[in-house]
């Protein structure tokens, strides 16, 4: 059973972003909702900069978030493809588009992105 190796779930709130997202880092997340002792992954994305700040942009329309910090920009983006492709997330109408400037393809399906 595929894992998101993250930290939560975390309230989506303003106020639990600031108190669990201390650093400013890239990082993936997951948007969705705990329910039935499972985490229904709703959406995954990713932030290249600050993953706090990327956070809020999602408040008022989720209940939930998991987090994990990246070490590159690089490394959030193969773990957001594969989060996609895990979780085949409902919310996620296309696949993940690759950083800027990047030319990197999916680890999973070869997709430039």
């Amino acid at each position: 059973m595929p894992s998101l190796n993250m930290s939560g779930p975390f309230s989506l709130t303003e106020a639990e972003i600031d108190k669990q997202v201390t650093k400013k880092s890239p990082g993936n997340y997951a948007l969705g909702e705990f329910k039935n002792n499972t985490f229904n992954v709703s959406y995954v994305g990713r932030a290249d900069v600050d993953l706090n700040k990327r956070l809020k942009d999602w408040i008022g329309k989720y209940k939930q978030f998991k987090f994990s910090y990246a070490d590159s920009v690089q490394a959030a983006f193969e773990k957001e493809c594969n989060n996609y492709h895990d979780f085949n997330p409902p919310d996620n109408k296309i696949h993940p588009a690759r950083p800027e400037g990047s030319n990197s393809k999916c680890p999973r399906c070869n997709v430039l992105g």
